[in-house]
């Protein structure tokens, strides 16, 4: 994960999601059921374009290993049902690590995040909290890694493996990577490796091409 700038309200957010869900919330307060009042699915195409339809959480674009774009609820509607329409509790996400987000509240915010807190270790492919960390932010670290399985074997990791792979073959240059996996772009250009990188053989990149 890498921190992400809140991008400002879309101009048509009051109408088509605001006041129809304040609406709602004012005769039903704490709902159970939010069957046809999911009125915040009517900024999602406004998410992606703001976003860049980048997940939040694994910081790749999304596509069919990590389901379809949905809107995440940083703060849980179940719990915090008067937040369900507010545009600036809302996170661009893909529907796997929405649904291992779920209603938890241990996922770091990518909006507060700061630079540095992951790290990727470009032997390994793992996501790991950075060296500089204390005890207690690297637990945080660890604990959000955890929540959304960013290094369970399949999905996330493949993705992450997928994006670096094509890039470290020649199958597009730099710039594109930034746009579509920019944490992994943003840790090569930390750590120096835009081009030292193609020249390495992890036993992941290996067994990523043995199974293609």
């Amino acid at each position: 994960m890498i921190p992400v700038k809140m991008q400002p309200e879309p101009p048509n957010f009051t109408s088509e999601v605001r006041l129809k869900g304040e609406t709602f919330l004012a005769k039903n307060p704490y709902p159970t059921n939010w069957t046809n009042r999911e009125y915040w699915r009517n900024a999602l195409d406004d998410l992606c374009k703001k976003y860049s339809s980048i997940c939040a959480y694994s910081c790749h674009w999304i596509g069919p290993c990590t389901g379809g774009r949905t809107v995440d609820h940083f703060r849980p509607i179940s719990k915090y049902p008067q937040e369900a329409y507010r545009w600036e509790n809302f996170r661009l996400a893909c529907g796997l690590l929405n649904a291992r987000k779920g209603n938890y509240e241990d996922v770091l915010d990518p909006f507060t995040l700061q630079d540095g807190w992951f790290v990727i270790d470009f032997d390994t492919l793992l996501i790991l909290p950075g060296a500089h960390l204390s005890e207690v932010d690297s637990k945080l670290v660890i604990a959000t890694i955890d929540r959304l399985g960013l290094n369970d074997e399949g999905a996330c990791f493949q993705e992450r493996a997928n994006w670096l792979s094509d890039y470290i073959i020649g199958e597009f240059p730099f710039s594109y990577l930034k746009k579509k996996a920019p944490f992994t772009a943003k840790e090569l250009e930390r750590q120096n490796l835009i081009e030292e990188v193609k020249s390495r053989a992890p036993m992941w990149l290996t067994v990523i091409k043995d199974n293609e």
